[in-house]
């Protein structure tokens, strides 16, 4: 008999199609950079994707995220400067025999897509104390990309590109948008439709890197040992 107090659902797999649609979006999922629309995203599927975030998981249920919608061409312009700032102090940081590649690179679509959208962290939700947090306290940061991770991959469905600009100074955001000091700047996004997806990761078709092999990834029990 079931507890009508605490009310449950089947815990069963998926249909296969249902499957076969959440592993396509995880295997087809792009940091799209350079591939974005002008076209605005419209409001319904926008706030799917802002929902799709707010549900994902967080330690304590504690949901420390924030969602900073940009709107203002003159704001998305002051963060392009402080994008284009750091990046050039990191092609520097590369070896010579890696800049003119990293320079070549398109990096970021602050401008070129039609939303930005910041999200944050607040670390002081959920009080001092928090359910989870007591020996991990960096587990409100970790909830916070879980929500990236969910909105990236509704995104995926949606036909929306996603874009992490990750070249830029906290402290460049903290100003532009006035973040108080409790509130940290953990991704900022770039989101717009696209027509076109890489079949494979951008940095990876444009000889970057490669995707490590699973098979070099997973141990058993101990460190280093592989199964």
């Amino acid at each position: 008999m079931s507890d009508t107090s605490n009310p449950t659902s089947p815990a069963g797999p998926f249909s296969q199609a249902e499957r076969d649609a959440v592993y396509r979006a995880i295997e087809t999922r792009r940091d799209v950079r350079s591939q974005f629309l002008p076209d605005p995203i419209d409001p319904d599927t926008l706030n799917r994707l802002l929902r799709a975030a707010h549900h994902a998981p967080s330690v304590g249920l504690m949901q420390p995220w924030n969602f900073l919608l940009v709107r203002d061409p003159a704001i998305k312009s002051q963060v392009a400067a402080a994008f284009t700032r750091a990046n050039t102090e990191a092609a520097a940081l590369f070896p010579e025999n890696r800049r003119a590649l990293y320079s070549s690179l398109k990096l970021a679509g602050i401008e070129q897509a039609p939303h930005n959208l910041l999200i944050t962290c607040d670390r002081t939700r959920g009080g001092k104390i928090g359910l989870g947090r007591t020996h991990a306290p960096d587990m409100d940061l970790y909830s916070t990309v879980c929500a990236v991770q969910n909105l990236w991959l509704a995104a995926r469905a949606e036909g929306v590109g996603v874009g992490w600009v990750s070249i830029v100074r906290d402290t460049d955001l903290r100003t532009i948008f006035a973040l108080p000091d409790h509130i940290v700047p953990v991704a900022y996004l770039c989101l717009g439709y696209v027509a076109e997806l890489y079949d494979e990761p951008e940095l990876q078709v444009k000889g970057w890197a490669k995707r490590l092999p699973l098979e070099d990834l997973v141990f058993v029990d101990r460190w280093g040992r592989n199964g």
